[in-house]
């Protein structure tokens, strides 16, 4: 996760240069971020079910070898589609890495204690991009942008040697891999992305966009039909009617969009609005990425302690609190405000990941951890890319502070919807680590549903 995470930030700081240096603009070259998040959301279903059916140890090499070796080549980048490309080429193949190593947490760590190993997972995620910034701007203004992925591939091979030796495999699934499953969610996400992500620059009329409106309802039949019939379907659509597993989805959703949404406009605010410096405005910003940071695994530990359900809410219900003071902020032109808004808004993201990615993981057998992980992470930038379009379409681009007003308030509408959303989520009433091995047996059978094997010569104990 650090190798993977940490040239975000310093990378999206760098655009500048490797414009200068390939005589570009920054618009071409803000497709070297957009362009692999499209496709790595793309790939996530696909090579999450790889893992559940041919072993996500095994995928997870194979994807991680072969995203270092491009991470390497990227270094050599000769133009800037030669960048876009590498990069995204990277981002796909390393996207095996994610839900597969997710899935891997999961296997390990019994279903009670998956919420504290999640929190140190968000810990290093949220970590690993301000490290990149603080540590990685000074080498970049030495030695140029290329230094990026020479550090990346560096750590990548480190963390590669670590994961041969230690990483188990998984149990694989005898079934056959459903391509056309596979082809139908990839037609239909790659259309709604598009529209999310393009719509607001190219406009709704531009003929890419009005192919992806004919081609999105279309897709997503087929994939509906597709997956009923399919005797080992990609997305098991019956999982759709466990609460834990939808409400989870549509939570990751929502936070996506209000997280992302403030964390895209924020920047723009204390340069713009509040007239911050680079330098100024990049210190200010790491308040956020360094609480939610800290706060991941303290969201963790609280899950684990009080369940998922109450710290889902308390999480998203600080995400809105922290809307509404951006709106504050905003309105009365004082950065004190703005900052707490900020402090806000990284704790609940740290409070809440948790606790919504360990109701999803619980929810389905562990023999589908791979797809519904990565489901999650599709599901979460999709978010990421409403939650952008929607609150930066709310801006009128007049620089003022009282201009944010609108998109914060956006974003507030959205936090207030999740906290309902979030409300649904099952609490935890049958905590693994409350029933003794001795007198009880869980057995989880091929559609997920949990039977209770009881010792009646045991002495009851409730």
């Amino acid at each position: 996760m650090f190798a993977t995470s940490f040239p975000i930030t310093i990378l999206s700081v760098s655009l500048t240069d490797i414009a200068r240096e390939f005589d570009t603009s920054t618009s071409v070259l803000t497709w070297v971020i957009s362009a692999p998040m499209l496709l790595s959301a793309l790939s996530l279903p696909i090579l999450g079910k790889l893992g559940d059916l041919y072993g996500h140890r095994r995928v997870f090499l194979t994807g991680f070898t072969c995203a270092t070796v491009v991470s390497a080549l990227t270094s050599l980048a000769w133009d800037p589609f030669s960048l876009i490309g590498l990069r995204s080429v990277a981002q796909i193949i390393g996207g095996a890495t994610q839900p597969t190593s997710m899935a891997l947490v999961m296997l390990v760590f019994a279903p009670a204690d998956r919420v504290k190993a999640i929190g140190y997972w968000s810990f290093v995620a949220a970590g690993a991009p301000a490290i990149g910034l603080a540590a990685g701007g000074p080498l970049i203004d030495l030695f140029g942008w290329r230094l990026i992925f020479v550090i990346q591939a560096v750590l990548a091979l480190g963390a590669l040697l670590l994961a041969a030796v230690i990483l188990p495999e998984s149990e694989p699934k005898r079934v056959r891999f459903d391509v056309a499953g596979a082809l139908t969610l990839t037609f239909a996400v790659g259309s709604l992305m598009l529209l999310i992500g393009q719509g607001p620059a190219w406009g709704f009329t531009h003929p890419a966009l009005l192919a992806a409106v004919v081609v999105l309802p279309i897709a997503g039949t087929a994939f509906v039909r597709v997956e009923r019939r399919s005797t080992a379907p990609l997305v098991p659509l019956e999982f759709l009617r466990r609460r834990n597993f939808t409400f989870a989805l549509l939570t990751s959703l929502l936070m996506g969009a209000v997280y992302m949404g403030g964390f895209v406009l924020s920047p723009i605010a204390l340069r713009d609005g509040f007239g911050l410096s680079a330098t100024a405005a990049a210190t200010v910003m790491l308040l956020r990425t360094g609480v939610y940071s800290l706060s991941s695994p303290v969201g963790g530990q609280l899950g684990a302690r009080f369940g998922t359900r109450p710290m889902a809410i308390w999480g998203t219900g600080f995400l809105a609190l922290s809307m509404g003071v951006f709106i504050v902020g905003s309105a009365m032109d004082v950065l004190v405000v703005f900052s707490v808004a900020l402090l806000a808004q990284g704790l609940g993201n740290g409070l809440s990941r948790p606790p919504v990615t360990a109701a999803l993981a619980n929810s389905v057998p562990e023999t589908d951890l791979g797809m519904a992980t990565a489901l999650q992470r599709m599901t979460m930038q999709i978010g990421n890319s409403f939650g952008i379009a929607l609150m930066s379409a709310a801006y009128d681009d007049s620089g003022t502070p009282e201009a944010f007003v609108a998109p914060f308030a956006v974003g507030l509408a959205l936090a207030v919807v999740n906290i309902g959303v979030a409300s649904f989520l099952r609490a935890d009433d049958d905590r693994p680590d409350e029933i003794d091995p001795h007198e009880h047996r869980v057995v989880t059978d091929e559609t997920g549903d949990v039977e209770l094997d009881v010792d009646l010569d045991a002495p009851a104990r409730r």
